[in-house]
Protein backbone atom coordinates (compact mmCIF):
# COMPACT_ATOMS: atom_id res chain seq x y z
CA UNK A 1 0.00 0.00 0.00
CA UNK A 2 0.92 3.24 -0.80
CA UNK A 3 2.13 5.81 1.94
CA UNK A 4 -0.86 7.56 1.08
CA UNK A 5 -3.18 4.43 1.17
CA UNK A 6 -1.58 4.23 4.77
CA UNK A 7 -3.36 7.73 5.54
CA UNK A 8 -6.05 7.52 8.12
CA UNK A 9 -8.76 10.54 7.78
CA UNK A 10 -9.58 12.01 11.08
CA UNK A 11 -12.71 14.48 10.62
CA UNK A 12 -13.06 16.86 13.75
CA UNK A 13 -16.80 16.09 14.71
CA UNK A 14 -18.80 18.59 16.12
CA UNK A 15 -16.32 21.96 16.16
CA UNK A 16 -17.86 23.27 19.40
CA UNK A 17 -17.29 20.17 21.08
CA UNK A 18 -14.03 18.58 22.66
CA UNK A 19 -13.80 16.88 19.07
CA UNK A 20 -11.37 19.21 17.71
CA UNK A 21 -9.13 19.58 20.99
CA UNK A 22 -8.98 15.18 20.74
CA UNK A 23 -8.44 15.35 17.54
CA UNK A 24 -5.04 17.72 17.90
CA UNK A 25 -3.98 15.70 20.99
CA UNK A 26 -3.95 12.19 19.03
CA UNK A 27 -2.01 13.90 16.33
CA UNK A 28 0.74 14.95 18.93
CA UNK A 29 0.34 11.90 20.19
CA UNK A 30 1.06 9.89 16.57
CA UNK A 31 3.01 12.40 15.16
CA UNK A 32 5.55 10.66 13.11
CA UNK A 33 4.10 6.70 13.51
CA UNK A 34 1.94 5.09 11.22
CA UNK A 35 -0.27 4.90 10.17
CA UNK A 36 0.32 8.52 9.20
CA UNK A 37 -2.97 10.74 10.55
CA UNK A 38 -4.43 13.93 9.00
CA UNK A 39 -6.89 16.12 10.44
CA UNK A 40 -10.51 17.48 8.83
CA UNK A 41 -11.92 20.39 9.18
CA UNK A 42 -11.91 23.97 9.55
CA UNK A 43 -8.25 25.22 9.48
CA UNK A 44 -8.85 28.30 12.27
CA UNK A 45 -10.09 25.35 14.61
CA UNK A 46 -7.30 23.48 14.77
CA UNK A 47 -5.06 26.00 14.74
CA UNK A 48 -7.18 27.41 17.84
CA UNK A 49 -6.28 24.09 19.95
CA UNK A 50 -2.85 23.79 17.94
CA UNK A 51 -1.51 26.52 19.77
CA UNK A 52 -3.35 25.81 23.40
CA UNK A 53 -2.37 21.77 23.17
CA UNK A 54 0.48 21.42 20.95
CA UNK A 55 3.55 23.80 21.57
CA UNK A 56 5.82 23.46 19.11
CA UNK A 57 4.40 22.09 16.68
CA UNK A 58 3.04 23.58 13.00
CA UNK A 59 -0.18 23.28 11.40
CA UNK A 60 0.91 22.51 7.87
CA UNK A 61 -2.24 23.02 5.55
CA UNK A 62 -2.17 19.34 3.03
CA UNK A 63 -3.80 17.32 0.38
CA UNK A 64 -3.81 13.60 1.29
CA UNK A 65 -1.00 12.86 -1.58
CA UNK A 66 1.54 10.29 -2.09
CA UNK A 67 4.41 13.00 -2.78
CA UNK A 68 3.55 13.96 1.12
CA UNK A 69 4.96 12.29 4.33
CA UNK A 70 4.81 13.31 8.02
CA UNK A 71 6.89 16.02 9.37
CA UNK A 72 8.28 16.16 12.64
CA UNK A 73 6.59 18.61 15.11
CA UNK A 74 3.62 18.96 12.32
CA UNK A 75 0.12 18.24 12.29
CA UNK A 76 -1.21 18.03 8.62
CA UNK A 77 -4.49 19.16 8.21
CA UNK A 78 -7.04 18.90 4.85
CA UNK A 79 -8.91 22.27 5.62
CA UNK A 80 -12.20 22.17 4.85
CA UNK A 81 -13.99 26.16 5.15
CA UNK A 82 -17.71 25.18 6.52
CA UNK A 83 -17.76 26.74 9.73
CA UNK A 84 -18.54 30.70 10.09
CA UNK A 85 -15.91 31.80 12.62
CA UNK A 86 -19.03 33.63 14.61
CA UNK A 87 -20.49 30.50 14.68
CA UNK A 88 -17.39 29.11 16.52
CA UNK A 89 -18.52 28.81 20.18
CA UNK A 90 -17.51 25.68 22.09
CA UNK A 91 -19.90 24.37 24.38
CA UNK A 92 -22.76 25.43 22.29
CA UNK A 93 -25.24 23.64 20.22
CA UNK A 94 -25.47 25.42 17.00
CA UNK A 95 -26.35 24.24 13.06
CA UNK A 96 -23.59 25.55 11.23
CA UNK A 97 -21.48 23.23 13.71
CA UNK A 98 -23.65 20.44 12.91
CA UNK A 99 -23.49 21.13 9.15
CA UNK A 100 -19.65 21.53 9.39
CA UNK A 101 -19.15 17.88 10.94
CA UNK A 102 -21.38 16.60 7.75
CA UNK A 103 -18.82 18.87 5.32
CA UNK A 104 -15.90 16.77 7.45
CA UNK A 105 -17.00 13.79 6.71
CA UNK A 106 -18.01 14.27 3.26
CA UNK A 107 -14.10 15.84 3.00
CA UNK A 108 -12.74 12.21 4.67
CA UNK A 109 -14.88 10.22 2.05
CA UNK A 110 -14.14 11.78 -0.88
CA UNK A 111 -9.83 11.19 -0.13
CA UNK A 112 -10.74 7.34 1.05
CA UNK A 113 -12.58 6.82 -2.27
CA UNK A 114 -9.74 8.28 -4.70
CA UNK A 115 -7.30 6.06 -2.55
CA UNK A 116 -5.65 8.34 -1.02
CA UNK A 117 -6.40 8.04 2.85
CA UNK A 118 -7.20 3.61 3.99
CA UNK A 119 -9.77 4.67 6.78
CA UNK A 120 -11.66 7.55 8.66
CA UNK A 121 -12.09 8.06 12.48
CA UNK A 122 -14.80 10.68 13.42
CA UNK A 123 -14.71 12.60 16.38
CA UNK A 124 -17.82 12.98 18.11
CA UNK A 125 -20.92 14.69 16.72
CA UNK A 126 -23.94 16.48 17.86
CA UNK A 127 -27.33 14.74 16.92
CA UNK A 128 -28.68 17.89 17.59
CA UNK A 129 -26.32 19.91 16.34
CA UNK A 130 -27.03 18.52 12.70
CA UNK A 131 -30.40 18.41 13.34
CA UNK A 132 -31.18 21.87 13.39
CA UNK A 133 -29.18 22.54 9.96
CA UNK A 134 -32.04 20.74 8.23
CA UNK A 135 -30.07 17.44 7.77
CA UNK A 136 -31.63 14.34 8.96
CA UNK A 137 -29.36 12.88 10.76
CA UNK A 138 -28.93 9.93 13.79
CA UNK A 139 -25.63 8.99 13.57
CA UNK A 140 -22.68 8.27 11.30
CA UNK A 141 -23.72 5.04 9.91
CA UNK A 142 -26.54 6.90 8.72
CA UNK A 143 -24.92 9.59 6.90
CA UNK A 144 -21.73 7.12 5.60
CA UNK A 145 -24.96 5.63 4.03
CA UNK A 146 -26.11 8.38 2.30
CA UNK A 147 -23.06 9.90 1.43
CA UNK A 148 -21.85 6.42 0.10
CA UNK A 149 -25.47 6.22 -2.10
CA UNK A 150 -26.92 4.03 -0.37
CA UNK A 151 -30.38 3.04 1.84
CA UNK A 152 -29.31 3.89 5.31
CA UNK A 153 -30.97 0.29 6.44
CA UNK A 154 -27.84 -1.61 4.58
CA UNK A 155 -25.23 0.09 7.33
CA UNK A 156 -24.92 -0.92 10.11
CA UNK A 157 -22.95 0.05 13.60
CA UNK A 158 -20.79 -2.55 15.19
CA UNK A 159 -19.99 -1.09 18.80
CA UNK A 160 -16.08 -2.63 19.88
CA UNK A 161 -14.59 -2.57 23.62
CA UNK A 162 -13.16 -4.75 26.19
CA UNK A 163 -13.80 -8.71 24.66
CA UNK A 164 -16.89 -7.45 23.28
CA UNK A 165 -17.77 -6.90 19.39
CA UNK A 166 -21.73 -6.19 18.99
CA UNK A 167 -23.15 -5.54 15.46
CA UNK A 168 -26.44 -3.45 15.79
CA UNK A 169 -29.88 -4.31 13.53
CA UNK A 170 -31.32 -0.69 14.60
CA UNK A 171 -30.22 2.04 16.54
CA UNK A 172 -30.90 5.82 17.53
CA UNK A 173 -34.50 5.28 16.94
CA UNK A 174 -37.80 5.29 19.27
CA UNK A 175 -37.98 1.42 20.54
CA UNK A 176 -41.37 0.83 19.39
CA UNK A 177 -40.17 1.94 15.84
CA UNK A 178 -37.25 0.19 16.22
CA UNK A 179 -38.82 -3.30 16.68
CA UNK A 180 -41.59 -2.36 14.39
CA UNK A 181 -38.64 -2.44 11.97
CA UNK A 182 -37.23 -5.85 12.58
CA UNK A 183 -37.71 -8.04 9.60
CA UNK A 184 -35.90 -11.29 8.68
CA UNK A 185 -34.25 -9.72 5.62
CA UNK A 186 -32.78 -6.81 7.89
CA UNK A 187 -31.24 -8.75 10.31
CA UNK A 188 -29.74 -11.11 7.86
CA UNK A 189 -28.67 -7.87 6.25
CA UNK A 190 -26.52 -6.92 9.36
CA UNK A 191 -25.60 -10.46 10.12
CA UNK A 192 -23.90 -10.54 6.80
CA UNK A 193 -21.96 -6.94 7.37
CA UNK A 194 -21.24 -8.31 10.82
CA UNK A 195 -19.45 -11.47 9.57
CA UNK A 196 -17.90 -9.56 6.58
CA UNK A 197 -16.52 -6.58 9.74
CA UNK A 198 -15.32 -9.49 11.63
CA UNK A 199 -12.82 -11.34 8.89
CA UNK A 200 -11.37 -7.76 8.01
CA UNK A 201 -10.80 -6.95 11.34
CA UNK A 202 -8.71 -10.12 11.28
CA UNK A 203 -10.63 -13.21 12.13
CA UNK A 204 -10.54 -15.78 9.30
CA UNK A 205 -13.54 -17.45 10.47
CA UNK A 206 -16.11 -15.82 12.56
CA UNK A 207 -17.99 -17.15 15.33
CA UNK A 208 -21.52 -15.21 15.37
CA UNK A 209 -23.99 -15.09 18.56
CA UNK A 210 -27.73 -13.61 17.54
CA UNK A 211 -29.09 -11.92 20.25
CA UNK A 212 -33.69 -12.77 20.38
CA UNK A 213 -35.74 -9.77 20.68
CA UNK A 214 -37.30 -10.94 23.67
CA UNK A 215 -35.86 -12.36 26.97
CA UNK A 216 -35.07 -16.04 26.56
CA UNK A 217 -35.81 -15.49 23.07
CA UNK A 218 -39.43 -15.71 23.49
CA UNK A 219 -38.92 -18.84 25.70
CA UNK A 220 -40.59 -21.48 22.68
CA UNK A 221 -43.54 -18.62 22.51
CA UNK A 222 -43.94 -18.34 25.94
CA UNK A 223 -43.02 -14.88 25.78
CA UNK A 224 -44.39 -14.06 21.92
CA UNK A 225 -43.69 -15.04 18.85
CA UNK A 226 -41.14 -12.44 17.22
CA UNK A 227 -38.06 -14.48 17.60
CA UNK A 228 -39.93 -17.54 15.76
CA UNK A 229 -40.93 -14.88 12.92
CA UNK A 230 -37.77 -12.49 12.55
CA UNK A 231 -34.92 -13.88 14.31
CA UNK A 232 -34.72 -17.85 13.84
CA UNK A 233 -35.96 -17.35 10.03
CA UNK A 234 -32.87 -15.10 9.86
CA UNK A 235 -30.28 -17.37 11.67
CA UNK A 236 -31.21 -19.69 9.29
CA UNK A 237 -30.61 -17.98 6.08
CA UNK A 238 -27.26 -17.45 7.34
CA UNK A 239 -25.97 -20.13 7.78
CA UNK A 240 -27.54 -21.61 4.76
CA UNK A 241 -25.15 -18.80 3.33
CA UNK A 242 -22.14 -20.69 5.29
CA UNK A 243 -22.07 -17.75 7.98
CA UNK A 244 -21.66 -19.39 11.13
CA UNK A 245 -24.51 -17.94 13.67
CA UNK A 246 -25.60 -19.39 17.06
CA UNK A 247 -28.80 -18.49 18.32
CA UNK A 248 -31.59 -16.50 18.41
CA UNK A 249 -30.68 -17.02 22.28
CA UNK A 250 -31.69 -14.60 24.84
CA UNK A 251 -28.97 -11.47 25.43
CA UNK A 252 -27.59 -11.98 29.06
CA UNK A 253 -27.14 -15.77 28.06
CA UNK A 254 -25.69 -15.28 24.91
CA UNK A 255 -23.17 -12.53 26.41
CA UNK A 256 -21.67 -15.10 29.01
CA UNK A 257 -19.79 -17.04 25.67
CA UNK A 258 -16.26 -16.20 25.35
CA UNK A 259 -15.83 -18.94 22.16
CA UNK A 260 -17.82 -16.16 19.86
CA UNK A 261 -16.19 -13.73 17.89
CA UNK A 262 -19.26 -11.09 17.79
CA UNK A 263 -22.39 -10.65 18.70
CA UNK A 264 -25.68 -9.35 16.59
CA UNK A 265 -28.37 -6.97 19.21
CA UNK A 266 -31.88 -5.95 17.63
CA UNK A 267 -31.45 -2.52 19.37
CA UNK A 268 -29.52 -0.05 20.46
CA UNK A 269 -29.67 -0.64 24.52
CA UNK A 270 -29.61 -4.51 23.91
CA UNK A 271 -25.48 -3.72 22.30
CA UNK A 272 -24.57 -0.16 23.83
CA UNK A 273 -25.31 -1.45 27.65
CA UNK A 274 -22.56 -4.30 27.74
CA UNK A 275 -20.06 -2.31 25.56
CA UNK A 276 -20.15 0.61 27.87
CA UNK A 277 -20.51 -1.45 31.38
CA UNK A 278 -17.09 -2.78 29.82
CA UNK A 279 -15.32 -0.34 28.06
CA UNK A 280 -16.49 2.78 28.99
CA UNK A 281 -15.51 5.68 27.14
CA UNK A 282 -12.85 4.12 25.27
CA UNK A 283 -15.00 2.26 23.21
CA UNK A 284 -14.77 2.22 19.19
CA UNK A 285 -18.24 2.76 17.06
CA UNK A 286 -17.55 1.16 13.83
CA UNK A 287 -19.72 1.58 10.39
CA UNK A 288 -20.16 -1.58 8.27
CA UNK A 289 -21.71 -2.39 5.68
CA UNK A 290 -20.85 0.69 3.42
CA UNK A 291 -17.22 -0.52 1.51
CA UNK A 292 -15.48 1.94 3.55
CA UNK A 293 -13.36 1.73 6.82
CA UNK A 294 -15.24 4.30 9.39
CA UNK A 295 -14.89 4.19 12.75
CA UNK A 296 -15.68 6.37 15.15
CA UNK A 297 -15.59 7.07 19.13
CA UNK A 298 -17.86 5.82 21.87
CA UNK A 299 -18.69 8.79 23.21
CA UNK A 300 -20.50 12.31 22.72
CA UNK A 301 -19.25 15.63 22.08
CA UNK A 302 -19.29 16.45 25.52
CA UNK A 303 -19.91 20.16 25.41
CA UNK A 304 -19.72 20.45 29.23
CA UNK A 305 -15.87 20.30 28.87
CA UNK A 306 -15.53 22.23 25.36
CA UNK A 307 -12.66 24.29 24.98
CA UNK A 308 -11.47 23.52 28.88
CA UNK A 309 -8.42 21.56 27.98
CA UNK A 310 -9.12 18.35 29.87
CA UNK A 311 -10.36 15.97 26.93
CA UNK A 312 -8.59 12.77 26.68
CA UNK A 313 -7.95 11.50 23.27
CA UNK A 314 -7.64 7.77 24.17
CA UNK A 315 -10.79 6.83 22.49
CA UNK A 316 -9.01 8.62 19.56
CA UNK A 317 -6.78 7.01 19.84
CA UNK A 318 -7.94 3.59 20.24
CA UNK A 319 -9.95 3.99 17.23
CA UNK A 320 -7.38 5.07 15.03
CA UNK A 321 -5.38 1.79 16.09
CA UNK A 322 -8.17 -0.57 15.27
CA UNK A 323 -8.76 1.54 11.85
CA UNK A 324 -4.79 1.38 11.01
CA UNK A 325 -4.89 -2.51 11.40
CA UNK A 326 -8.39 -3.28 9.38
CA UNK A 327 -7.17 -0.61 7.01
CA UNK A 328 -3.64 -1.68 6.26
Amino acid sequence: MTASGRSVALTIGDPNGIGPEIAVKAAVALAGNTPRVVLVGDAFVIRHYAEREAKGFAVREVAITAEDSPQPQTIDVVPVESLPREAFAPGHVDGAAGRATVAYVEAALTSVRAGQACAIVGCPHNEMAVNAAGIAFTGYPGLVARLSGLAEERVFLMLIGDRLRIAHVTLHERLQNALARLTPALVEAAGRACNEALIALGIEQPRIGMFGINPHAGENGLFGDDDARVTAPAAERLRRAGIAVEGPIGADLMLGRTDLHGFLAMYHDQGHIPVKLLAGRTASALSIGAGVVFCSVGHGSAFDIAGRGIADPAAVLRAIDLVGARGG
